[in-house]
């Protein structure tokens, strides 16, 4: 069975300074949790920025080989609903293709924006961990 890394939490405070932050917790089944924060601009595109990037650091924590860095995100409306759609790329590796995800956002676009990012690499992830076996 492939190992997938786990969505465990999703936390966005947005600050009287106009700024948001996003923290997120990933976790393997079988133990070890990985926490990644972020802060942006709390705006629509910020947020999901924010949880993003958080998702990638908590990634970061879980995963040495390969980095992932964002190229971009952003909400699109598609079959009368909403879609978060990210796209990763892997800084340092020439001709590395990108990677993109999505999720089906039901009210937290934010949210939707670090399960896309996850979803943008549970696939490719699993392949490696699974070979490693």
């Amino acid at each position: 069975m492939k190992e997938r890394l786990r969505f465990v939490n999703f936390h966005l405070d947005r600050l009287p300074s106009g700024e948001c932050r996003a923290q997120v917790t990933l976790s393997w089944p079988h133990g070890g949790r990985f926490d990644g924060e972020a802060r942006g601009l709390a705006s629509q595109a910020g947020e999901l920025r924010c949880a993003a990037q958080a998702c990638l650091l908590a990634l970061s924590q879980a995963v040495k080989d390969p980095a992932f860095e964002l190229v971009g995100v952003k909400s699109v409306r598609a079959f009368d609903a909403s879609v978060v759609v990210v796209s990763l790329g892997q800084p340092g590796r020439a001709g590395a293709p990108r990677v993109v995800g999505s999720y089906l956002v039901d009210g937290d676009a934010p949210r939707g924006a670090a399960l896309a990012v996850l979803n943008a690499t549970n696939r490719l992830l699993s392949k490696r961990t699974s070979s490693r076996n």
